[in-house]
C-alpha cells in the first residue's frame, strides 16, 4: 500500500503499511465531516441564489457541522478548544451565506469587506489549529484553507452566472480538496495522540 517514489497518494500514513482500526475509524470520520462540509455548502449556495423555500432548513443543517466536528474532536482537545472550533467554523459558514447574498445583490464593497473578513477566518482557524496540534502546519492550513475559500466562491460566482457545468466542476476539485484536509487533521491526531491509535 506505500506508493511508490514520486507517486502522490491520499493514503493518510505513508510512512507505514497498515494502520489500526481507530485510526481508519478517525480518517472516515474527517472524511464525511468535510464531505457534508462540501456538499451542505453547495446546497445553501443553490438555496440562496434560486430562493429555494428549503433555505433556512438547509442553513441549520449546515450549521451543524460545525457542532459535529466539535464532538469530533473533543475527546482530544477537550470541551473549551472544541467550543473554539465550532466558533470558528460556524463564522466560516456564515461569512459564506453573508457573501453569496452580497453577490447576489451586486454589492461589490460588502462583497470585499466579506472577503477580507472570510479570509482573517481561516488565518484563525489556521493558528487555532497549529496551537493545538504540533503537528498540524499553521503554513500549511492556512495554503488549503484559502484554497478551499477560492474553490467555494469560484463555485458561487459560477451558480451566480447560471454556469452549472462549471459549478459541477468547481465542486469536484472542492471535493477532493476536502478530503485531503481530512486525512491532514487525521494524520495530526494519530501522531499526537499515537496511543490511542
Amino acid at each position: 500500500m506505500n506508493p511508490r517514489q514520486g507517486e502522490s497518494s491520499s493514503f493518510p500514513w505513508p510512512w507505514s503499511p497498515r494502520i489500526s482500526r481507530a485510526a481508519l475509524n478517525l480518517n472516515n470520520q474527517m472524511r464525511e465531516l468535510w464531505e457534508q462540509h462540501g456538499a451542505w455548502t453547495r446546497m445553501a449556495i443553490i438555496s440562496i441564489v434560486f430562493g429555494l423555500p428549503d433555505e433556512k432548513f438547509v442553513l441549520r443543517r449546515l450549521l451543524r457541522n460545525p457542532d459535529d466536528f466539535a464532538a469530533a474532536l473533543r475527546p482530544f482537545y477537550g470541551q473549551r478548544n472544541a467550543r473554539r472550533f465550532d466558533q470558528l467554523l460556524t463564522e466560516h459558514l456564515t461569512i459564506a451565506a453573508d457573501l453569496v447574498r452580497a453577490a447576489q445583490a451586486g454589492k461589490a464593497a460588502r462583497v470585499a469587506e466579506l472577503d477580507r473578513r472570510w479570509h482573517r477566518n481561516a488565518s484563525e482557524i489556521a493558528a487555532f489549529f497549529a496551537e493545538i496540534n504540533p503537528f498540524w502546519s499553521e503554513k500549511r492550513w492556512i495554503e488549503m484553507l484559502f484554497e478551499h475559500l477560492r474553490q467555494v466562491r469560484m463555485e458561487a460566482v459560477q451558480m451566480l452566472q447560471r454556469n452549472y457545468q462549471g459549478s459541477i466542476d468547481t465542486y469536484d476539485a472542492i471535493e477532493t480538496q476536502s478530503l485531503g484536509m481530512a486525512d491532514e487533521m487525521t494524520r495530526g491526531i494519530v501522531r499526537q495522540f499515537p496511543r490511542r491509535f
